[in-house]
């Protein structure tokens, strides 16, 4: 594996360190998928979970999505992977589900996000609200809480990848 991601400066506003450190994360995950065949991708971590790194980057593309397009633009989007009656869908691989379309919904969300963040400054609230509150959300806390999200989702992404090869990152 190699390593292209770049932290962001420590002297940088924050803003830039914000949106530097979510894209730090979003590499991350790209990072641990890279070189893999979409059979590799597809492995789940350990039984009875069905986590893989397929299942990650299409949690990850509906997270994109539900934040800044639901919450933080207010859109009515449907959801990618998951419904009603499969929750968990993201996290469903089958097959038939190819790295190509999961790598290329996930970066079509994460472009989405880029622009409609883009609209807001740090303390705008957003015109959705959130399911469990009520309440609208600041960007920053939207800033914040993905990179939690992602760090999070990273540390199962080096666990999944070190099983599934052996490959370890930082």
């Amino acid at each position: 594996m190699t390593n292209e991601r770049r932290e962001p400066a420590q002297n940088a506003d924050e803003r830039t360190m914000l949106e530097g450190w979510l894209d730090y994360h979003r590499q991350t995950l790209a990072w641990k998928c890279e070189g893999l065949t979409d059979e590799q991708l597809r492995t789940a971590a350990a039984e009875p979970s069905e986590l893989s790194l397929m299942g990650l980057v299409r949690h990850m593309a509906e997270v994109e999505r539900g934040w800044f397009r639901r919450v933080l633009l207010g859109e009515d989007v449907e959801p990618i992977y998951y419904t009603e009656e499969d929750r968990d869908g993201d996290f469903h691989v089958t097959a038939s589900d190819t790295w190509a379309e999961a790598r290329a919904t996930w970066q079509a969300e994460i472009e989405a996000a880029r622009r409609s963040a883009a609209g807001f400054g740090l303390d705008d609230l957003s015109k959705g609200l959130g399911r469990s509150t009520g309440e609208p959300f600041n960007l920053r806390w939207i800033y914040t809480h993905m990179i939690e999200e992602y760090a999070r989702h990273n540390g199962h992404a080096d666990l999944i990848r070190e099983r599934i090869d052996g490959a370890a990152g930082d």
